[in-house]
């Protein structure tokens, strides 16, 4: 049961991407340009949103769907660690015309070429998880 109710989740978050057109390479390149406010009305709500979720998660002590505790581990302070990857994130992002959330989307809705987006993603993890231990902390 526990698996429909991800994969209706999953469907109303498709149809909620595609239909705000979160998940459209003109709505990201006029973001980009600084010329719609559009992409970042949507980001800043999910930004919103997100800040309200973990602090009531943290507040009321929130299990997850397999009643277990949720514990928020804090990240390592490392400014050339985010300069990094928010540069390799937002030239990716940039290039593809899609960041990770809209990708799926963007497949469900019938762009096949992310196809090519997705395989190099799961490529750059894979990659990712071998050298982490000798990238900069």
């Amino acid at each position: 049961m526990r698996i429909v109710s991800y994969l209706l989740i999953g469907i109303v978050f498709g149809i909620t991407m595609f239909k705000s057109e979160a998940a459209s390479w003109f709505r990201i390149y006029e973001m980009f340009k600084f010329e719609s406010f559009h992409m970042y009305g949507i980001i800043g709500s999910a930004l919103v949103i997100g800040v309200i979720m973990v602090q009531s998660i943290k507040r009321f002590n929130i299990k997850s769907f397999h009643g277990e505790t949720i514990h928020f581990n804090p990240k390592a302070k490392s400014f050339s660690r985010y300069m990094f990857g928010g540069i390799i994130f937002g030239l990716g992002w940039g290039l593809a015309g899609a960041c990770p959330g809209p990708m799926f989307t963007l497949v469900g809705a019938g762009y096949v070429p992310i196809l090519v987006v997705i395989l190099f993603s799961i490529l750059g993890t894979f990659l990712y998880g071998l050298l982490k231990d000798k990238l900069p902390h």
